[in-house]
């Protein structure tokens, strides 16, 4: 699930805290970056699981209505289509995320009841949940569409949410989308057939993820002094003083993985820190990090210290 865009950023960022702060030894950063990844997983989790409290919360909703003193018809005959969805009824019991739950107690939304009350009623105002409950019928993947255009239409921008969000975890803001994504997907992919077997997404799609950020990061912090020379002698006319701090970061890490990881072309690794820097530093960040990492390229090709299976 966390793909390298994903850890190349986090890298970038225990850099830049590393930097910033003399008491973190290097294996104190190493640790946070292990932690991160698993807050990121966790967040996962946190996601799968808001329809199925969201059902809950309804489902509960109903039945004080049914309890009142004097309710009234269409509270003793509730429409129970949302509260009977068979993609929320598979997902409540589904093997992975309850194994998750009973695992990881942070997982819960017990803490933030008044955030799910307060989703439940966007979603009953939204056109997406009038238009699934007025259907004559609906299918297994009726209700699963409806949740992925829930979740990407009327939860994740909602403030409140991403304000519970930021309070559980630093992290989990800027992970958001790009997990959001990975969550839409695995309710995309769930079948009827698998039942409670249903497979969620791994941290990684491999061991090979995981040493690659940890590769990196160790390069960047074994090699500090000789990487940022590099970078003070390719920023040409700039005031080095002056550049954005967050550009240096980049770069340091940029080249720790040209150098550190063989098996990645350089022109990847070019790209993959100029869409960072478009996203994290200033504007003009981007064109200026190329020219620096293309002259440190050429610089290190020349004296041939940059081994590469891919050179492209």
């Amino acid at each position: 699930m966390i793909n390298r865009t994903m850890l190349r950023i986090r890298i970038v960022q225990m850099m830049f805290a590393y930097l910033k702060s003399d008491a973190d030894s290097a294996r104190a950063v190493e640790k946070q970056l292990l932690q991160s990844f698993q807050d990121t997983y966790d967040l996962y989790f946190q996601l799968l699981l808001l329809p199925v409290e969201i059902t809950r919360f309804a489902q509960q909703r109903i039945e004080n209505a049914k309890s009142k003193y004097l309710p009234t018809d269409a509270e003793r005959n509730p429409n129970m289509r949302f509260v009977e969805n068979t993609f929320v009824a598979q997902l409540e019991k589904n093997v992975d995320l309850n194994f998750r739950m009973k695992e990881n107690k942070r997982i819960s939304w017990n803490d933030n009841v008044e955030v799910i009350a307060e989703l439940y009623a966007l979603i009953q105002e939204s056109d997406i949940y009038k238009e699934y409950m007025a259907k004559p019928v609906v299918s297994y993947d009726d209700d699963k569409q409806m949740w992925r255009k829930l979740l990407t239409d009327v939860i994740i921008p909602n403030e409140a949410f991403c304000d519970a969000l930021e309070s559980m975890s630093i992290y989990w803001i800027g992970d958001l989308d790009s997990v959001a994504s990975f969550v839409v997907k695995t309710i995309r992919r769930f079948q009827a057939e698998n039942e409670y077997a249903q497979e969620l997404l791994p941290m990684f799609a491999d061991d090979e993820d995981r040493e690659f950020a940890m590769t990196v990061l160790r390069d960047a912090i074994k090699h500090l002094d000789q990487y940022r020379k590099l970078i003070d002698e390719h920023a040409n006319n700039w005031d080095v003083e002056r550049l954005a701090y967050m550009d240096i970061v980049i770069m340091l890490v940029a080249v720790a993985e040209i150098m550190s990881v063989p098996t990645i072309p350089v022109s990847v690794t070019l790209n993959e820190y100029m869409e960072i820097a478009k996203e994290y530093s200033t504007e003009k960040s981007a064109s200026f990090i190329n020219g620096v990492l293309d002259n440190i390229v050429k610089k290190l090709k020349s004296e041939k210290k940059l081994i590469k299976v891919a050179l492209v």
